[in-house]
């Protein structure tokens, strides 16, 4: 359940990577064997299509014109695919648990978050603050699925 919380924190800064993470890792067969992850994550399209979204959000991240992560619509994607990679890695006896702890868990960072890169790019760059955080994000996700 603690990897589900802490893909929840990752969801909560970028949306997509945590979907883009856990689809990889299917894909290597890195998961715990008895998760909760639909089997089809794994599956070449669907791993191309999930990391080429993640690289368009961090991209797209780094424009004047981004919402907010804590518009609806973000807030929706970020319970979504953080519910998904929180099922994903828990085993199947505890998915929904799992995934509804990774979801909310994405929800409360989400504005944790926010508030966070607000503050940071009063002394730095848009794009500067979102580099640092895209590379805490991969680095974190990528911990949390190999540990």
């Amino acid at each position: 359940m603690l990897k589900s919380i802490l893909m929840g924190l990752v969801g909560g800064q970028r949306a997509l990577t945590p979907l883009a993470v856990v689809a990889v890792a299917a894909a290597r067969g890195e998961l715990p064997r008895d998760n909760g992850a639909p089997r089809v994550l794994g599956h070449p399209a669907v791993v191309a299509g999930a990391v080429a979204l993640a690289v368009g959000e961090m991209a797209g991240d780094k424009l004047k014109s981004a919402p907010d992560r804590v518009m609806p619509a973000g807030l929706v994607a970020r319970f979504v695919t953080s519910a998904i990679a929180g099922a994903a890695l828990a085993p199947r006896h505890q998915r929904w648990t799992a995934a509804a702890a990774g979801g909310t868990t994405a929800l409360v960072a989400s504005y944790v978050g926010w508030r966070t890169r607000l503050k940071a790019m009063e002394r730095q760059s848009q794009t500067a603050t979102g580099f640092v955080e895209d590379a805490a994000v991969l680095g974190s996700a990528a911990a949390v699925v190999r540990a």
